[in-house]
């Protein structure tokens, strides 16, 4: 019987601020990860966290530090180890990078146990990934070296394993490293795939039921599924988005899973204006159910 999560509200949470950026090394401060903590704190159960890096850290220490009852997925953030020139916007690399790479990706493994082993009364499931797998992924690494990485852990480590990536993925390629998992973890995105709002909440419901069908023995979870509400065109027409938009989706997916019983880690808690280009309306940067300034918008005024 593989271990299963409690169904609980789940938020993706990253706590850059303006002027902020993990590719500059300008990492928010506890007292400013505490103000978002205490924020969230009302509305949220359990928190998804990208890298086992000094942000995560941060996070995992304020929740223990200030006594705040959120558990924690928590992630190694792994980057390209083959090239994936079926990327848009560039997924080849040097043999030297990628060597880089694979050393990097060992680094952040191990330190996903360290973090997961200290904090083991906080972090509640591990995920040796994300989204290294799909088709368009500049990160791309071989399903064997996910499936190396998911025995790393599970012979060190007391959490479930998972992997997050999109829905498509887990249909057909991933079948091999699902064996070795614990906990399948999928994204679904209608706007990116050109769906009304409309049509959003019963698009991601099938993504979900392809994925569960496949895997009836495993628990399936959403990790990340959201509605931006601003964009520049760029993958996403502006139509589309909006905080009026943003809001029914959210509200319709998380009546959905409280009534399926399904997890979902909601996509995002706050803009990050570091992410995607310079443009302002860039739709990288406007996910969150909150602006970068941590004001809230409409789904959660």
């Amino acid at each position: 019987m593989r271990p299963r999560l409690d169904v609980v509200r789940g938020l993706c949470y990253s706590g850059y601020r303006n002027e902020q950026s993990p590719e500059l090394g300008i990492l928010p401060s506890y007292d400013e990860v505490k103000e978002d903590l205490l924020l969230l704190q009302d509305d949220w159960q359990s928190l998804r966290l990208y890298a086992s890096d000094a942000h995560s850290q941060t996070v995992l220490e304020v929740i223990r530090d200030e006594g705040l009852t959120f558990t924690v997925m928590l992630g190694a953030y792994v980057t390209a180890e083959v090239d994936n020139p079926d990327c848009p916007w560039g997924g080849v690399y040097s043999s030297r990078q990628l060597k880089e790479n694979q050393r990097h990706n060992d680094f952040e493994t191990a330190e996903l146990i360290r973090l997961s082993q200290i904090f083991s009364d906080i972090v509640v499931c591990v995920s040796i990934g994300n989204e290294a797998a799909v088709s368009w992924t500049d990160h791309r690494v071989p399903t064997l070296r996910l499936i190396e990485f998911a025995n790393r852990l599970k012979g060190q480590v007391i959490q479930p394993v998972t992997f997050c990536d999109n829905y498509v993925p887990w249909q057909f390629e991933l079948a091999s490293l699902a064996e070795v998992l614990d906990i399948i973890s999928i994204h679904s995105y209608p706007v990116w795939e050109h769906k009304s709002v409309d049509e959003g909440l019963e698009f991601t419901i099938a993504n979900y039921q392809s994925v569960a069908m496949a895997y009836p023995d495993h628990q399936v979870i959403i990790t990340e599924a959201g509605w931006a509400t601003a964009s520049n065109g760029r993958g996403i027409e502006p139509q589309q988005v909006s905080e009026s938009a943003q809001r029914r989706y959210f509200e319709a997916l998380m009546q959905w899973s409280e009534q399926a019983q399904v997890l979902i880690y909601y996509f995002e808690a706050f803009d990050e204006n570091w992410k995607g280009s310079a443009h302002p309306l860039e739709p990288e940067k406007h996910w969150g159910l909150y602006r970068a300034d941590r004001t809230p918008k409409l789904a959660m005024s």
